[in-house]
């Protein structure tokens, strides 16, 4: 149990150049300042990839449209079920569909960072979010607005191929399965198979319980808790999220009552 508790499920950041190293090449000439690369982020927990391109996206690890990260960012560790998560992506996913998608000021590094912020309440680098912003006021930066209005119609249009987009269904407003995921990407650790819970009268006897058990017990506890705190009506989804992993992994003393905050 107490292993679980300190690790959770990794969060790492996928950092991709669109412009597959012509930025690096080109920018000192073109903009008048060098620039290391177009970056699109994804971020991969619970074996999937999640980004935000034409809504909001999903594929298997490190197989996505956009080929293999040139970067790869350890972010931490969340324990929040993918369940609660997906949740949490029924409430973001109005503001993140083809028609509010700005290359400038919402697009899928601002969708990282927010996701990011959920599930380890960290942001991803500050060098990926300023990029906008270092092209804009670079000496050129005003001259190439209509090339970059032309791309943000291209990315809009869904122009880049398109995965598996999340929908939003009314069944996740009501989680009833509680699985651990499983591992299906070479470059992630396998998670633990499904496996039955015990008896709340077992939690006394951590130490005898398996780092699967562990995983299946904490998620099983901070689902029910998140459906208690959502059914009074009060938070939204991601207030309900934060506040129930903060009282389950308190139960348990991994954290102080002061030490956790996400969203």
């Amino acid at each position: 149990m107490r292993n679980f508790l300190q690790e959770g499920h990794k969060v790492t950041l996928n950092v991709y150049d669109l412009s597959q190293g012509l930025a690096r090449q080109l920018s000192m000439s073109f903009l008048g300042k060098a620039i290391e690369g177009i970056w699109h982020t994804g971020v991969v927990v619970y074996d999937e990839e999640y980004y935000f391109s034409g809504g909001i996206q999903h594929d298997p690890a490190g197989r996505t449209p956009y080929g293999t990260p040139i970067h790869v960012v350890e972010l931490g560790f969340t324990h929040i079920p993918k369940d609660v998560f997906r949740e949490y992506l029924q409430e973001i996913s109005p503001r993140y569909t083809p028609e509010s998608y700005n290359i400038l000021t919402h697009n899928c590094n601002n969708f990282s960072n927010e996701i990011a912020q959920f599930l380890v309440g960290i942001s991803i680098p500050d060098y990926i979010l300023q990029l906008p912003n270092e092209v804009m006021s670079s000496p050129m930066g005003g001259l190439i607005l209509p090339m970059i209005q032309r791309l943000d119609n291209t990315l809009r249009s869904g122009a880049v191929p398109q995965a598996a987009q999340f929908t939003p269904s009314p069944t996740l407003a009501q989680p009833t399965t509680n699985k651990p995921p499983s591992g299906k990407s070479d470059n992630q650790t396998t998670e633990a198979k499904n496996v039955t819970v015990k008896p709340a009268a077992a939690i006394g006897k951590q130490s005898s319980l398996s780092a699967g058990d562990a995983r299946a017990k904490v998620q099983e506890e901070i689902t029910r808790e998140f459906e208690a705190i959502m059914a009074m009506g009060t938070l939204r989804a991601s207030e309900a999220a934060a506040l129930a992993t903060r009282r389950i992994m308190q139960k348990y003393g991994h954290l102080k009552s002061t030490s956790m905050s996400q969203g």
